[in-house]
């Protein structure tokens, strides 16, 4: 038998395989931010529809994603076993229903400006967002697809890719921004349309960089030949591991486009502040998100030749590495504030000054929420790699929704805490999902190698 890894090696394989990663995930949210930084550069309100309407289009492409995410193990899994065959089931049945599932999603977004009028949101600021949504919506497909490739590549170790695509993706999207949202170099000033044009051009070129890199690198699993056969068998094994991971990004993410909401009842500055805040909280917890899919590849591999030392190890490896950032993280936010949030606005701004105070509070909510989110997320990422997904679903549906979602609006509209209190739910929400997860990831058969629950 094989001596185990120690824990300075997979120290070393899990930076080596989830530090690419992390790089694609802040590429990502540097599209996010620049976009943000961007439209508050042209305006409040922009900026505020805009937050709206992605916030409507991230939760759609996040149920979506559950399918994508699916792919993750079930490649990797497959890959050591040495199954080409059933690495091109999977990630083949992965876009089959992420299109399927990207086609419907388009049709909502459609109609998203009443939905969010009847969400007690303002009329115009409605009407901007659905304007977004209008163009962005057609690039649900592609950004779907990114995410199956983007998966299928990472189960097999294949991660800077992902990275150099991103990072020319947010270069793209920046430049398209620039061009289009101000009417630079002849172009139409558009506004938030300018916006959403550069996004749905950069999903579309990133989808056709990652294909043309599966194609060449890995001839043998011929992903795209006959892509239009039906593999049932695949498409249910993909189907049963991917819904309940779909169902349990929806209720985090729902629970912060939850508190978008209840933040636009508080008014367009508030609501403005928490744009800004959360694309910094989000910048720094796709550390933890790229942790725990490196988490997510290592444990499925582990579990597919019952390695129990080897998954154990890993495991506190992981955890101990999203501790040491969420320090970091929770000293910078709570040290510099207003830095981090005045980068954000402009310098003349008139609504500055009511902005950056509201982004401050609520960065500082942010900083309490870091170690819980990061210990939540890695939970998820370990227990996805051993293939238990419903019972995470039901923990974190009911952390999310039974416990944070009552809290902050009690704390933020009963007791008239406001913004403050309606973060302050978002905390105790992601704390009991962390602490309910990792007795699931600690406490569960993984540890006999049982088949999942």
């Amino acid at each position: 038998m094989a001596k185990p890894m120690t824990y300075t090696a997979h120290t070393r394989a899990v930076l080596v395989l989830g530090l690419p990663l992390i790089g694609g995930h802040l590429g990502q949210v540097a599209i996010q931010i620049t976009d943000t930084v961007m439209l508050g550069w042209y305006g409040g309100e922009a900026l505020a529809a805009v937050v709206l309407a992605s916030s409507y289009f991230f939760i759609l492409f996040i149920v979506g994603s559950g399918f994508a995410w699916a792919v993750m193990p079930m490649v990797a899994a497959a890959a050591e076993a040495d199954e080409t065959v059933q690495i091109r089931r999977v990630t083949r049945m992965g876009m089959w229903l992420s299109f399927l599932f990207a086609c419907a999603a388009k049709a909502h977004m459609a109609a998203s400006g009443p939905a969010l009028v009847m969400l007690v949101q303002e009329p115009a600021l409605a009407a901007q967002a659905q304007s977004y949504l209008s163009i962005l919506g057609w690039g649900i497909i592609p950004a779907l697809g990114v995410m199956v490739l983007k998966s299928y590549l990472a189960a097999l170790e294949h991660t800077r890719i992902v990275l150099w695509m991103t990072l020319a993706a947010a270069v793209v999207n920046a430049a398209l921004n620039y061009v289009l949202i101000f009417g630079h170099f002849g172009a139409p000033e558009l506004g938030v349309r300018g916006a959403a044009i550069a996004s749905l051009v950069m999903h579309v070129l990133s989808l056709a960089v990652l294909v043309l890199y599966a194609r060449a690198v890995f001839p043998e699993h011929a992903l795209f030949q006959r892509l239009w056969r039906p593999d049932w068998g695949a498409f249910a094994q993909v189907f049963q591991l991917g819904w309940p991971i779909g169902l349990t990004s929806l209720a985090e993410s729902g629970l912060f486009i939850a508190t978008a909401i209840m933040m636009g009842w508080l008014g367009t500055l508030p609501l403005a502040a928490h744009g800004i805040a959360l694309q910094i909280a989000s910048l720094t917890f796709m550390i933890h998100l790229g942790l725990a899919n490196a988490a997510t590849v290592r444990a499925g591999r582990a579990h597919s030749r019952s390695d129990r030392v080897h998954l154990r190890r890993g495991g506190v490896v992981v955890i101990v590495l999203s501790v040491v950032f969420s320090a970091v993280t929770i000293f910078a936010f709570l040290t510099w504030p207003e830095l981090w949030i005045g980068l954000f606005l402009s310098p003349d701004a008139e609504a500055r000054p009511q902005i950056l105070a509201i982004g401050v509070s609520l960065l500082a909510m942010a900083a309490l929420f870091q170690l819980a989110d990061g210990l939540q997320v890695l939970a998820l990422g370990l227990l996805r790699g051993v293939q238990d997904t419903r019972a995470p679903m039901i923990l974190a549906a009911g952390s999310y929704w039974i416990c944070g979602m009552p809290a902050s609006y009690y704390l933020g509209f009963t007791l008239g805490w406001g913004g403050v209190g309606v973060w302050l739910g978002l905390v105790i929400g992601l704390a009991l999902a962390a602490v309910l997860l990792m007795w699931r990831f600690w406490r569960r058969p993984v540890w006999g190698m049982a088949a999942p629950a």
